[in-house]
């Protein structure tokens, strides 16, 4: 399975990391680098948080099915109970799974003392249509286990207002990563099929393939240990602009920019120029985009020219 990080993620990241750094008074970027990492990390405990949540559902869904037996007046619907629900492959799979287990184990995640919003959650998913239409029959194979756990994950778990509150009040990292997460939930769940054992491997945190951890250590450290040379390359092409009426975020986002297209030779300047572009349209003003755009194009035209900043590889020589 694949990184649960992108780079564009990774940016996003850097940029939280770097904005907090420069409003501080601490010039080190070994505390960035370290703050940085940490909430990187944090994004995977969430992860973990998600999968294992269908477990405490399953083990709520039987605990109702033993009370119900022991009732005074049980109903048919009490002693014959749908199973249906407890027995679902896909949820069998998770919770059988070996790295879900020590995962969990090793980075002490558990749903321990959060009983009540697990309950106000179970009843959400009892009184969804999904699991309405998943109940009306008793036998399933697993792909029908297996779209139901998706739909009731996408329509009722992943916009469930107070597990979301749970989450920001555990952690301020995660205010901006539920969306991410739940994509790559969904995506886990998706890659499970009726041959998969206990063994199925999980996402990881970065991918395999690319030495994202490394692309993450350099964009911060060096936008920090080079912030005044980047600070007078923006000044010189902002003459008339005055410092203060330009967006902190503006300033942070061309650093990154101006640090990744020197520090990286195999990043096509395009595609770091669209992608602080593409930042700036959700981190800052309405007219960012246009004004980072401009002043980058002059950036880049003059340290390609200087040869500040040269790219290897096919189809990165100019």
């Amino acid at each position: 399975m694949s990184g649960i990080l992108t780079r564009r993620h990774i940016r996003i990241k850097v940029l939280q990391t770097l904005y907090a750094h420069f409003r501080s008074d601490n010039d080190n970027y070994i505390a960035a680098e370290k703050e940085l990492f940490y909430s990187i990390n944090k994004m995977y405990d969430m992860y973990l948080f998600y999968l294992i949540i269908f477990d405490e559902l399953v083990n709520l869904a039987k605990q109702r099915i033993e009370e119900g037996k022991i009732k005074r007046l049980p109903t048919e619907e009490d002693l014959n109970p749908n199973l249906k629900f407890v027995e679902n492959k896909l949820f069998e799979l998770l919770h059988n799974n070996s790295a879900l287990k020590e995962k969990t184990k090793q980075r002490k995640i558990n749903w321990v003392g959060e009983q009540d919003v697990l309950k106000k959650l179970f009843k959400e998913v009892r009184e969804s249509l999904e699991y309405h239409e998943h109940m009306q029959t008793r036998t399933s194979n697993f792909e029908e286990d297996k779209a139901f756990a998706v739909k009731l994950f996408k329509k009722t778990i992943a916009n469930f207002e107070p597990l979301q509150q749970l989450f920001e009040e555990k952690s301020v990292y995660w205010v901006d990563d539920i969306d991410l997460i739940c994509s790559m939930v969904i995506k886990t769940l998706k890659q499970f099929n009726e041959n998969s054992t206990e063994f199925e491997p999980l996402l990881s945190l970065y991918k395999e393939d690319d030495d994202e951890e490394e692309f993450a250590k350099t964009l911060v450290r060096k936008t920090i240990v080079h912030d005044a040379e980047n600070s007078k390359e923006i000044d010189e092409r902002t003459k008339n602009w005055e410092m203060d009426r330009i967006a902190a975020m503006d300033i942070i986002l061309m650093k990154m920019a101006v640090t990744e297209a020197k520090e990286f030779t195999q990043i096509p300047l395009k595609v770091t120029l669209n992608e602080y572009i593409e930042l700036s349209k959700f981190y800052s003003t309405p007219k960012s985009s246009l004004f980072i755009n401009g002043v980058l194009d002059k950036i880049f035209a003059d340290m390609k020219k200087s040869g500040e900043i040269v790219k290897t590889g096919r189809g990165l020589l100019e």
